[in-house]
């Protein structure tokens, strides 16, 4: 498994655990958060993203993410999930998550469903 993959699957860990402190200690400080196709800039700074995570996700009980498929190329993975939210509404996501040098995740790609 390569430090890429490593840190990628320990946020995923973390966000099925629903533990904000270690979920959020796999960004950077200057994590970017985009929506595909858009590009659209919709979360800037590791703060922004645990007070996203904390009021829209780790408060559902029943929240799991189960992975489809993965992708490693060089510092980026790309991670197809299932994400259950409630227990009844479910999604597909896609996640391309870019690794910075530090060992953190840098920047991350959702592909919105068209």
């Amino acid at each position: 498994m390569t430090a890429a993959e490593r840190i990628v699957q320990a946020q995923l860990d973390a966000y099925n655990a629903r533990n904000l402190e270690a979920f959020a200690a796999c960004y950077a400080e200057d994590v970017k958060v985009y929506r595909l196709p858009a590009m659209t800039l919709s979360l800037n700074g590791r703060a922004a993203l645990a007070d996203h995570y904390a009021s829209k996700r780790f408060n559902l009980p029943r929240l799991h993410a189960a992975l489809l498929h993965r992708i490693v190329q060089g510092s980026r993975v790309i991670d197809h999930e299932d994400v259950t939210l409630d227990g009844e509404n479910r999604l597909r996501a896609v996640a391309i998550y870019d690794v910075n040098a530090d060992g953190l995740i840098a920047a991350v790609w959702f592909v919105d469903a068209e």
